[in-house]
């Protein structure tokens, strides 16, 4: 699948050379990520019901486009809570046309258990979240490579980074995951993940 084009220049830089493990530190993060994603995805992802009232799940997200910050408890007791899902909306708008969609949860705790697994100091640097059909064909006729189709129209994909997680170490995570598609797109320095049929590039 050819690598699209990022639509701007992300400020993060980072080096997105894969080092060489040993095979038993590979084993063993792979188990750390399967552990957490257990915590972490609702059953539809995993096959496992949470606990109710055992779990929160949080995210801390940074829109790189427009400055804004949420770091906050999103699903608490068994349950999504209404008004964090509605900041995350917000913060995942389409910041060229200001248009508000619903994020879909499975995308959220997607993100949630990407973040655990690096730890909870590091924010998701969010370069694209809800995208709409007009951005989204405005970049597709200008040469940007998104999709005719792209889950970003859909409330259901993000693009994003860590500063100071390694590229290649935050794809393995998504990757490991199995929640969705993933790709990797180390020359604009981001990873796409969404919600759809699990698939990579």
């Amino acid at each position: 699948m050819k690598q699209r084009n990022h639509e701007m220049n992300c400020p993060l830089r980072e080096d997105t050379n894969i080092s060489t493990r040993a095979w038993s530190r590979r084993s063993f993060l792979k188990w750390m990520v399967v552990a957490a994603a257990a915590l972490h995805f609702p059953s539809e992802t995993l096959g496992r019901t949470p606990t109710p009232g055992s779990t929160e799940r949080n995210l801390s997200l940074y829109n790189i486009h427009t400055g804004e910050n949420f770091r906050h408890v999103y699903w608490a007791n068994g349950q999504y809570l209404s008004e964090p899902l509605t900041e995350i909306n917000t913060i995942l708008r389409d910041y060229r046309t200001d248009e508000i969609v619903p994020i879909d949860p499975r995308l959220l705790d997607l993100l949630s258990t990407i973040q655990a697994t690096h730890g909870r100091d590091h924010a998701l640097h969010i370069i694209s979240g809800y995208r709409s059909s007009k951005t989204n064909e405005f970049l597709r006729k200008n040469g940007h490579g998104v999709a005719r189709g792209s889950l970003h129209m859909k409330g259901k994909a993000a693009d994003l980074a860590i500063p100071g997680v390694r590229l290649a170490d935050l794809r393995a995570t998504a990757v490991s995951l199995k929640g969705g598609g993933v790709g990797y797109y180390p020359g604009a320095n981001f990873i796409h993940v969404d919600t759809g049929r699990v698939r990579y590039w």
